[in-house]
């Protein structure tokens, strides 16, 4: 049938300070350029929230505020629902973010000098968060096979052992190699985790999208592990609310909860913004819908992306994306530094996309694409691309 949402509709952004567009200014690059990199998106959330949100700012009163029955039911719903995952409320801790809770977790669990492993490319900030603690950055790097990223269990387990690893940060659906992990190969690294005794924490930000054909399994429902791990969600990637700086985290082990509220208290932060929770609450009450069509939607960009890059431009070799909006785009048979790619699609395609060397030394003459944006404008990108790079 007719979808009830309309994602082609352009919204100019220019002008309200957000980094996507107006840093291009602030970065003195071409007026004209368009930004594919930073991982909001385009669109309009859920109608429903804009409603909440102008009802809770018509109050006038932003007082204190506490997290209401509703919104405990509404978190339960979504991860029940869609996932098969029966969420505790007393597991819930909230953060203004989950690289937050990535940065608490790291300090909750380890000490200086200890050792964390990730596994680049990966998210920036998992390589950060690490460093500016002063913790000791292990990284088992995935695998690149035949075009698709897997997990290198021997390394990993070798590393753990020698490095005396304490933690392990796993991005689950993988930013920005668009992996959606199997249960299986969850269960693997999980088993090895367990064997050592290393804490996992789990990012599962963008666990909201993932296409057909493919199936995310959230850590929460492998029971054997579930105790072992701290799972980090949010509804700011799933329905454009970044900054409005909420994401909840799930610790079913109490122990583990403890340890992690501790690091909280010692910060204080306690009460989540207002309307942060009035947000999430409504999302996951009214978003269900909006969701599912937003998927066939950014599926829809793919194919044209797929096609376009098969057509004309075969040297660029997609990773093919299981999930999340973010296209990881291989670019090294043209043979370009890094410096020199980069250069290349700012100034000549005139395009801003993540520049792969970003997510570590293997992410180099790579690309991570967004493509939560009008389809115009995604045609219009790789019009551009295939401009400067075609045949």
């Amino acid at each position: 049938g007719r979808m009830k949402y309309d994602f082609d509709k352009i919204v100019d952004r220019h002008g309200t300070d957000c980094y996507k567009w107006d840093m291009i200014a602030k970065r003195k690059l071409p007026a004209d350029i368009l930004p594919l990199w930073v991982a909001d998106m385009d669109f309009e959330t859920v109608p429903e929230v804009k409603e909440r949100l102008k009802e809770v700012a018509d109050r006038g009163i932003y007082g204190y505020s506490m997290l209401g029955d509703g919104y405990y039911h509404a978190l339960k719903n979504w991860f029940s629902e869609r996932f098969g995952w029966q969420v505790e409320k007393d597991w819930v801790i909230v953060t203004p973010g989950v690289v937050f809770a990535l940065a608490a977790a790291v300090r909750a669990y380890t000490k200086e000098g200890d050792s964390v492993m990730i596994q680049r490319p990966v998210y920036h900030p998992f390589t950060n968060v690490v460093k500016e603690n002063g913790r000791k950055l292990v990284n088992n790097p995935l695998v690149m096979e035949n075009g698709k990223y897997h997990m290198d269990y021997e390394d990993m387990e070798r590393k753990i052992t020698e490095e005396q690893v304490k933690l392990f940060l796993l991005c689950s659906p993988h930013n920005p190699v668009s992996r959606v992990w199997t249960k299986e190969e969850l269960c693997q690294a999980a088993e090895i985790c367990k064997k050592h005794g290393v804490i996992m924490i789990v990012d599962e930000i963008h666990c909201d999208f993932v296409y057909e054909g493919y199936h995310h399994t959230s850590f929460g429902t492998l029971s054997e592990y579930a105790d072992n791990a701290v799972i980090c969600t949010a509804p700011s990637k799933t329905f454009n609310l970044a900054e409005l700086q909420l994401s909840n985290i799930m610790i079913p082990n109490p122990e583990l909860r403890k340890t992690f509220q501790a690091e909280m208290d010692k910060v204080f932060y306690s009460d989540a913004n207002l309307f942060g929770q009035v947000s999430c609450q409504a999302a996951y009450e009214y978003g269900a819908q909006w969701l599912d069509e937003l998927r066939v939607y950014l599926q829809g960009n793919i194919t044209y992306i797929r096609d376009y890059l098969a057509e004309h431009l075969p040297k660029v070799h997609l990773i093919e994306p299981e999930g999340t909006y973010l296209l990881w785009a291989d670019f090294r048979e043209y043979g370009l530094s890094a410096e020199a790619l980069n250069a290349k699609i700012l100034k000549d395609a005139r395009i801003w996309f993540n520049e792969g060397s970003m997510f570590g030394p293997e992410g180099a003459g790579f690309m991570r694409i967004n493509i939560a944006s009008p389809r115009s404008m995604i045609v219009e990108a790789m019009e551009r691309l295939g401009e400067v790079f075609g045949e």
